[in-house]
């Protein structure tokens, strides 16, 4: 039985029209449709006041951009992107391809393709999501992805130094300065000015969010995101600053960002509600964690470790950060979840900056069907079959030819008859017309 210490309102569902949303969204994209770079400008324009000659940087540009950043801070990204791209790397090794001998001469395998165009959003709204485009255009890189295009809105006027420098860095072949819808219709549909891709990846607003939606089909997608989701699940061992400070610090993403402490502990409970309230009267950020916390936020307090695992699967959250005594109890049982942090050394915050697992993550319940993004996203496992033995073809064939008729498709068991009769000398009558 289950204890709220904090519960969210009951009225606190995120409301946002989404029929407007959609069909806004809509709107754009037909209009991209119909008048392609035009309608990217004037959208632009009126959404971003942001009306270039041209929206791909220069070289000399991306070059500017990356003057303005300190040594540091190039180190500071590159770093990062070393530790992203050396995990893609090894997952990437773990994707064997395959053939087997099924039967005497029968072969069957798959081999992974990258997908050849590959349109990365990194938002820039609140703030700039430099991390994204590690997590997207690096992982698509080493998935070997030969055109990797990214796009992200002005900021301030012009291009965010580090937002470009780290696209650069991690690879990007296009860069351009487009933001919201019209920057995944720019790189889903094309223009005259952008090729289209065949898959968009990357967070967003509920308006990118919608856009993706509407464009899968036409191409592929990661997944749709909603706003970012945080569970910290402790006991006895942990306390409430820490327990405080990491709920909060993914609360800051938005004002509809949930933040859960699911606790077996009333004390670690207590000290966590105390401790929000003194974090909140300092932070830079309070004016907009505030909302989120209010709103959103809940402390559960649960009798035992197997009460904790029960709720954290029924939330099925994005970020879920264990801090308890026995951490590897949650790795081996929890099975809804985006990502998990282990262990009192680690947070979320590592895992959307810098330690190299990906922060694109599944949200709204998503992890009950569907990972993150990671490097196989950008791959496609397609099969293959050869045989190259011909008594085996007619046996198999022999076998194909009753199983097509007992679902009425005697072309194709024509096609399995024809080979019994080359390959086995057998006088397989044709299927009669009814």
């Amino acid at each position: 039985m289950i204890k709220y210490i904090k519960k969210r309102p009951e009225n606190s569902n995120a409301k946002e029209d989404s029929l407007a949303i959609e069909e806004s969204v809509r709107s754009i994209l037909n209009e991209i449709r119909k008048n392609g770079h035009k309608a990217v400008q004037e959208y632009s324009k009126k959404f971003d006041n942001w009306d270039p000659a041209d929206f791909q940087l220069t070289q000399d540009q991306i070059k500017e951009a990356i003057s303005k950043l300190s040594t540091t801070e190039i180190e500071d990204v590159k770093f990062a992107q070393n530790q992203i791209r050396n995990f893609a790397k090894k997952q990437l090794e773990t994707m064997n391809e395959l053939e087997i001998e099924t039967l005497p001469g029968v072969f069957l395998g798959h081999k992974h393709i990258p997908i050849e165009n590959v349109g990365c959003y990194v938002p820039g709204g609140r703030y700039p999501m430099v991390a994204s485009a590690h997590m997207s255009v690096l992982t698509s890189k080493v998935a070997g992805v030969k055109r990797v295009i990214a796009c992200a809105p002005p900021y301030n006027g012009g291009a965010h130094p580090a937002t470009i420098s780290a696209m650069h860095f991690a690879g990007a072949d296009e860069i351009y300065l487009i933001g919201g819808v019209q920057a995944i219709g720019a790189m889903g549909i094309g223009t005259e000015r952008i090729d289209p891709v065949n898959m968009i990846v990357g967070p967003g607003n509920s308006f990118v969010a919608e856009a993706k939606k509407q464009m899968f089909g036409e191409v592929g997608i990661d997944l749709i995101a909603g706003p970012t989701e945080t569970l910290v699940i402790a006991d006895d061992t942990s306390d409430g600053e820490i327990c405080a400070t990491d709920l909060l610090g993914q609360a800051e993403h938005g004002p509809t960002s949930p933040a859960v402490l699911i606790t077996d502990s009333e004390r670690v409970a207590r000290e966590t509600l105390d401790e929000i309230e003194r974090l909140l009267s300092i932070l830079p950020t309070a004016s907009t964690t505030r909302g989120s916390w209010d709103n959103f936020g809940e402390i559960i307090l649960c009798k035992d470790k197997e009460d904790m695992l029960k709720e954290a699967n029924i939330l099925a959250y994005e970020h879920v950060q264990v801090m308890t005594k026995d951490p590897s109890f949650f790795l081996d049982n929890l099975q809804n979840f985006g990502s998990l942090f282990l262990g009192h050394e680690t947070n979320v915050a590592y895992g959307d900056k810098i330690i190299g697992t990906n922060h694109t993550l599944p949200t709204k319940k998503a992890s009950r069907y569907t990972g993150g993004l990671w490097v196989g996203k950008f791959l496609k496992t397609c099969t293959y079959q050869r045989i190259e033995n011909k008594e085996t073809s007619a046996q198999v064939g022999e076998i194909c030819s009753r199983l097509c008729m007992l679902e009425g498709f005697a072309g194709h068991a024509e096609q399995a008859n024809i080979r019994v009769r080359r390959f086995s000398g057998k006088n397989v009558p044709y299927p009669e017309k009814n």
